[in-house]
């Protein structure tokens, strides 16, 4: 071939390849070009974003906090697998999953839940979900941990009603796949299945139970991952003092407040049983009427609401909270407003939850 034909030959190629470059920054000019602009944050954007991230923290991606319960793959998937199984319940009608439904964001939507042998709960039954970043558990407070509720529900004579705790150890010790998986899940302990193993087990599960939402995104920055409507309906929130208990990452759950700050709460929430909350446990007269400041993240979801699972509506719920709580009589437009608000709350059920295969085959044992 002579230099003269290679030469032609090149120039070619590179023109060529020029060509294709040009088309290539065309087409992305053009995609560009077709995109809506991002709007850009106003300074009162900033601002209420600036108030939020004051107020409410970003879920993490697990509840990790408790250094005697490492949260290994190993202990989740036994978690799962004990959260599902109605071994658990004495004579197998119930699971962890009957009354917190991870299918229904974590809730059966029952006022209070039917227990193992058909009696019902005397409280309705919270979310699981997110749960484990919450000060403590049930509406009491009585668990200061999930490593600690998981086991309680168990031996309640009205819920799970196990006797005792040797009698579940006895029953799960009899399962070759539990003697395995307890096995791969404390390496180190002389006797892996326990009444303490199972607990951490089913603990390190709710700990990987996070839903984050659009709320999140908008916390760690996104300023337009919040609809208009709905960040006003925070900044109603907000501004009308909600904030004082319904706050930090879980929306709630980090502190006990009175219910009826401003009035008897049973004039406005029907009541079929008696319930002083706290001090039924503490027996302190400070404590009567004080419960868990419920967490609202999926709240939507999670209805009826309050301890009693009395209401059964998103917005008289929050009708009610504005006048027991904040002596404010909410209009129809704030009360609107602010549960578009809390309906941005509603995550995602992680899709690892879900039952599968193994659990079928387990449970028909």
């Amino acid at each position: 071939m002579s230099k003269k034909t290679m030469n032609f030959k090149c120039v070619i190629i590179i023109t060529a390849l020029l060509f294709a470059s040009c088309a290539n920054n065309t087409r992305k000019e053009q995609t560009k070009a077709n995109q809506p602009e991002k709007p850009v944050a106003s300074d009162d954007d900033k601002e209420l974003l600036e108030k939020a991230q004051m107020a409410f923290k970003p879920l993490p991606d697990v509840a990790d906090k408790n250094m005697e319960n490492v949260i290994t793959d190993e202990r989740v998937h036994l978690g799962k697998l004990l959260f599902y199984d109605t071994r658990l319940s004495k004579t197998g009608n119930n699971s962890c999953n009957s009354c917190h439904n991870l299918a229904t964001f974590g809730v059966d939507n029952q006022p209070t839940s039917d227990g193992d042998a058909g009696k019902l709960g005397d409280r309705n039954s919270p979310t699981v979900l997110n749960a484990a970043l919450h000060t403590a558990q049930f509406w009491d407070g009585r668990a200061k941990d999930v490593e600690q509720q998981a086991g309680m529900p168990i031996l309640n004579p009205v819920e799970m009603a196990i006797p005792n705790e040797a009698f579940l150890v006895s029953r799960l010790k009899e399962i070759d796949l539990y003697k395995k998986l307890f096995k791969q899940a404390f390496p180190n302990d002389k006797e892996p299945i326990t009444y303490k193993t199972l607990r951490k087990s089913i603990a390190a599960f709710e700990r990987t139970l996070m839903t984050p939402s659009r709320f999140d995104d908008y916390l760690n920055g996104d300023v337009f991952a919040l609809s208009n409507k709905e960040r006003e309906g925070m900044e109603v929130f907000i501004d009308a003092g909600c904030t004082q208990c319904h706050l930090g990452v879980g929306v709630g759950g980090s502190t006990f407040q009175k219910f009826g700050k401003f009035g008897d709460y049973r004039t406005m929430v029907k009541i079929t049983k008696e319930d002083e909350g706290k001090k039924n446990v503490t027996k302190d007269e400070a404590d009567k009427d004080v419960f868990k400041v419920p967490g609202l993240r999926n709240i939507e979801k999670t209805f009826p609401y309050f301890h009693n699972g009395s209401v059964r509506t998103l917005p008289e719920a929050v009708k009610i909270m504005g006048k027991l709580q904040l002596n404010k009589d909410l209009s129809e437009e704030e009360i609107q407003s602010i549960v578009t608000f809390l309906k941005s709350l509603t995550g995602k059920v992680p899709e690892n939850v879900k039952i599968d295969t193994e659990i079928m085959a387990l449970n028909k044992k």
